[in-house]
């Protein structure tokens, strides 16, 4: 057994005996990812190199056949468990000549060299969640499409059509009935007086008649009194009682609802196309998958892996042969395939801001898209003019930054969809590790593209202590006419909150400690999640197997605390940053969370920050509560007299007494129940990697970076001499 624990935290490379791994492969519990290393071109027989992740520890070899065991105490109890190492020599092929790594992940394996093809191995977790929420979609397509409540997707016909001929994409996204109306044109031809043939009207003699003032229409002596004529019979026969034949009901009612199509998928940028081959090795009902890349090396490598795929089996083969390889700016293909994708995928390296314009506009009606952002620096706040350049809206560097990231992304997406008539609805949004994912709905209306400003707010933000308020854009009114009394809906600006317009320090300041405050935004200020979503996709992935999600642990744990959070609280405080204003010792979070319910207002966790909570209670109130803890435990003297926000808020005495008692609310169901809610990183350094090189050194060969003058050259210029 010990041999087969080849792998370390460090990913240290280990070189194993394949005879000893058959052996002991079958007492040992399989492992969520595997990289196996042929020392030349071709695998030799009788060693593998592999790096493998090992969440409850690390064996590490010093000669090939040996190990040394060593624990890792650090981890979470509840996240340190062994999954199964499978047998390499049934599971992993030979891989081809060049290629000596092959990265296995699900059902999935690539192939990697030299790190040619960008792979990120912490995102194990966004493509887990990926294949639960796309799961959970096909499953809610297949209830909307049975109860007739989906909606039709219209697609741009004729000259609206913009998806050009030559498109190789087309014929495996539509029906080949579908592909004849797009392009299907008005062929209307102008004949020539002399060769039109003469109708029996044109032989009738004709005069000049006024139909109504200033217009004269030339038509046959005597047409008005025909017209006349079939009028009446028309109204004659309209006031005769309608016949109602049965057999033209009973052929309307043999009329079947056309089967539904299976799903299609368009991933944008697929660099390796491991994402792309999970969603065909694990998905089913999927007819088609765009695997788009604007590098020729990344589109190569999809090819690659596929090839090296389908030589496991047959029913391996047919699936990956619907993985469709495309050398193209995803722009242009979102653009040319307006509507023709069910599930759009966008997971770049760095901003997604250039192509929401284009993305909100190939899902059908209903579609899924699921966009990453990984510039968190950015949407973070520090730099938040570069946020404003990319999003549209001004970041707040805050305590609630890693939340507010999600809802910027979201803000930036709805802008664009409201643009083309289209609006968003989400269904999950995360900030995991060093990304933020969010999974939406797209639809098209024009009344709810008006009503969508109600649900972005801008942000007022204390320089001074934790205090924030949300100012909305837009507002939707109800509203019932005076004279016919009938209802209609009326959209007004956003009014701006009393607390921040009026108070005793003054017009603009900070109602708490009389401090400045910014302003940030817009951001997303309506719900994030939708509840029935996330508890059906968490119910999945708890009765799932670990080999169904390699990341388990950490996708269960995530949803879990995303189905606990408060739904219309946009935002959050941090309990210790709010202790640190005050320079007091922080109350535990079960007593803070007691508190702010037994003064009457609901309280939960955040799924990006441990030791926050998001809350419905004013922060005057946290405030109060924070003073009474003071009131028990004094901050010094010193502190309290001088000018700072914290001795400002200490000098008002509290308005609200807090009640210390302990709730049963003021713990989650996850914390009663023991169950892990954020699990330790299974290694170190669990985070972004550097851009791929596409084969290249990893010194960059670019003339900007070299060019005279620059950082660059002069270091070079240094190191010559």
């Amino acid at each position: 057994r010990n041999s087969a624990r080849f792998v370390s935290v460090a990913a240290v490379k280990a070189v194993v005996s394949i005879s000893s791994v058959e052996k002991a492969a079958a007492g040992v519990q399989q492992q969520p990812f595997l990289f196996a290393t042929s020392s030349s071109s071709s695998v030799k027989s009788s060693f593998v190199t592999a790096h493998h992740r090992l969440i409850s520890g690390f064996v590490s070899t010093t000669t090939p056949g040996t190990t040394t065991a060593r624990n890792n105490k650090n981890n979470n109890n509840n996240f340190q468990r062994r999954m199964r190492s499978p047998e390499i020599p049934s599971i992993l092929l030979p891989p081809p000549i060049g290629f000596d790594e092959v990265v296995v992940e699900g059902k999935g394996k690539v192939l990697q060299r030299e790190n040619e093809v960008f792979y990120n191995r912490p995102q194990v977790v966004n493509r887990d969640l990926s294949l639960a929420i796309v799961r959970e979609f096909q499953k809610r397509r297949k209830e909307e499409h049975e109860n007739d409540t989906d909606q039709k997707t219209r697609r741009g016909k004729g000259m609206y059509n913009k998806v050009p001929r030559e498109s190789k994409i087309i014929a495996h996204l539509v029906s080949e009935r579908e592909r004849e109306h797009m392009f299907a044109t008005k062929e209307t031809t102008r004949e020539h007086p002399a060769t039109t043939k003469k109708t029996e009207d044109d032989e009738k003699q004709k005069e000049w008649v006024e139909v109504k003032p200033g217009t004269f229409r030339w038509q046959v002596v005597g047409a008005e009194e025909k017209r006349g004529t079939a009028a009446d019979a028309a109204a004659a026969a309209a006031e005769q009682p309608k016949v109602i034949i049965e057999e033209e009901e009973e052929d309307e009612e043999k009329k079947e609802k056309p089967p539904l199509e299976p799903i299609t998928i368009l991933e944008g940028m697929c660099a390796t196309g491991l994402r792309a081959i999970r969603y065909a090795r694990e998905l089913d009902d999927v007819k088609c998958i765009v695997a788009n890349d604007l590098d020729p090396t990344a589109a190569l490598a999809v090819e690659n892996n596929k090839e090296y795929n389908a030589r496991e089996s047959e029913e391996v083969k047919r699936r990956v042969d619907k993985i469709v390889t495309n050398c193209g700016d995803v722009r242009v293909v979102a653009l040319q395939h307006e509507k023709c994708f069910d599930v759009v995928d966008l997971d770049p390296y760095g901003t997604p801001s250039q192509q929401l314009e284009s993305a909100v506009l190939a899902p059908v009606e209903g579609g899924l898209l699921c966009v990453t952002a990984t510039d968190m620096s950015v949407l973070c706040g520090n730099n938040a003019e570069v946020g404003w350049t990319k999003y549209g809206s001004y970041p707040l560097k805050a305590r609630y930054c890693h939340e507010q990231s999600t809802r910027i992304l979201l803000a930036a997406i709805q802008s664009a969809a409201v643009k083309n008539r289209r609006y968003i609805v989400p269904v999950l949004s995360t900030q995991i590790d060093f990304y933020a994912r969010v999974y939406v709905r797209v639809y098209s209306s024009a009344v709810n593209c008006k009503a969508a400003a109600s649900n972005l707010s801008y942000v007022f933000q204390c320089v001074g202590c934790d205090s924030f308020e949300l100012q909305p854009l837009g507002k939707v009114e109800e509203r019932s006419h005076e004279r016919t009394g009938k209802t209609y809906t009326k959209f007004i600006p956003g009014k701006l909150s009393a607390a921040v317009e009026h108070n005793e320090h003054g017009d603009r300041k900070c109602h708490n400690c009389g401090w400045g405050m910014n302003v940030g935004g817009p951001i997303w200020s309506a719900p994030v999640h939708d509840k029935g979503w996330v508890e059906s996709v968490l119910k999945d992935v708890k009765e799932s197997s670990d080999e169904r999600y390699p990341g388990k642990e950490k996708v269960r744990a995530l949803l879990t605390n995303c189905s606990e959070e408060l739904p219309d609280t946009p935002l959050h405080y941090c309990l210790h940053s709010m202790a640190g204003t005050l320079k007091i010792t922080p109350p535990t979070l079960a007593l803070f969370r007691s508190a702010i319910i037994n003064a009457g207002y609901k309280v939960s966790g955040v799924h990006c920050n441990q030791l926050a909570v998001k809350t419905n209670a004013p922060s005057n109130v946290l405030w109060d509560i924070m003073k009474c803890w003071e009131q028990e435990h004094p901050a010094q003297e010193d502190f309290k007299n001088g000018k700072s926000p914290g001795a400002s808020i200490l000098k008002k005495e509290p308005v609200v007494k807090a009640k210390w008692t302990r709730v049963n609310g003021a713990f989650s169901k996850a914390q009663m129940a023991g169950e892990t809610r954020f699990p330790t990183n299974p290694e170190e350094n669990w985070g972004p990697k550097n851009r791929a090189t596409g084969g290249r050194s990893n010194k960059r060969e670019i003339s900007s970076c070299t060019a005279p003058n620059t950082k660059n050259s002069r270091k070079q210029a240094k190191k010559k001499f």
